[in-house]
């Protein structure tokens, strides 16, 4: 049996891309695993499904799995992709697309130059919706990790992150910290780990220690929690450029009971097929 894929990338975040509008497809956790693997597979850092539609008003539903085969809520690299996808492959011709995922549904602009504009919702900062474990929410939390105290933002854009502030991202201890602070059990069900450095009131320097992935070169939910954690400490404006290593992201959010507003790339690398 043959498998059909697209691959594609959203400042290097990226992706394999599977239509499963027609025919269901089995996307099992070893099967995940196998077309993520950068070897053995297609390598990626998630997988994303497209089936036909579950929630009313929508056109498509949207599922992703990342490299290490767990499925997750939400993905803003994977948002973008994922209508560029659509839409160049005549699965709708609309400019405005409304999508269900796991999270809720969310709803895709396409705009020129290859840019995707997404509607990501309002941020949820009550602990536990994230979900995390704390008595009431709080702008900062003291974390326990390997036995220093560490102070984080937490909340979730239809997933769970973590935000720390640091002074370079540059020399930030991502690989020794991303993942202590992913497992760490006051987040029940893992989390993205974002090391944010603040330049100025309309720019952002952000690395982000992925749920199931480790460090990717771009994460959009983590960019929408990194700027909503600066905007709640007046650290930025309502508009800014977020700076990644893979591109740049730009998020905007007036404030609270608002949704977030990502626009950025999204790029189809090639298409294939392998063998199952």
């Amino acid at each position: 049996m043959k498998l059909a894929f697209s691959k594609m990338q959203g400042l290097g975040n990226d992706f394999v891309v599977l239509d499963a509008t027609e025919r269901p497809i089995a996307l099992d956790p070893p099967l995940a695993r196998r077309l993520a693997d950068r070897r053995f597979g297609i390598g990626c850092d998630q997988i994303l499904l497209v089936e036909p539609p579950r929630l009313p008003g929508t056109e498509f539903h949207y599922r992703i799995f990342n490299a290490d085969g767990s499925e997750v809520e939400q993905c803003g690299n994977g948002a973008r992709c994922f209508a560029r996808f659509v839409r160049d492959r005549g699965l709708t011709e609309h400019d405005e697309i409304p999508v269900g995922t796991a999270a809720g549904p969310i709803r895709l602009y396409l705009e020129d130059a290859g840019q995707v504009r997404v509607d990501m919702g309002a941020p949820e900062l009550q602990p536990e919706r994230i979900p995390f474990l704390a008595d009431r929410p709080t702008l900062t939390y003291v974390l326990d990790v390997a036995g220093e105290p560490l102070i984080i933002g937490a909340l979730s854009m239809g997933n769970p992150h973590a935000v720390i502030l640091v002074e370079d991202v540059d020399t930030a201890p991502v690989a020794r910290l991303g993942p202590l602070v992913e497992s760490h059990p006051r987040f029940p069900q893992r989390v993205n780990v974002g090391f944010l450095q603040i330049l100025a009131r309309d720019h952002l320097r952000l690395r982000v220690y992925e749920r199931g992935a480790g460090e990717t070169l771009a994460c959009g939910t983590g960019a929408c929690a990194a700027m909503v954690h600066a905007r709640q400490r007046d650290l930025v404006d309502a508009r800014v450029r977020v700076s990644l290593p893979g591109g740049d992201l730009t998020i905007e959010w007036p404030g609270p009971g608002q949704v977030v507003w990502m626009t950025g790339p999204a790029v189809q690398v090639f298409d294939g097929e392998i063998a199952l």
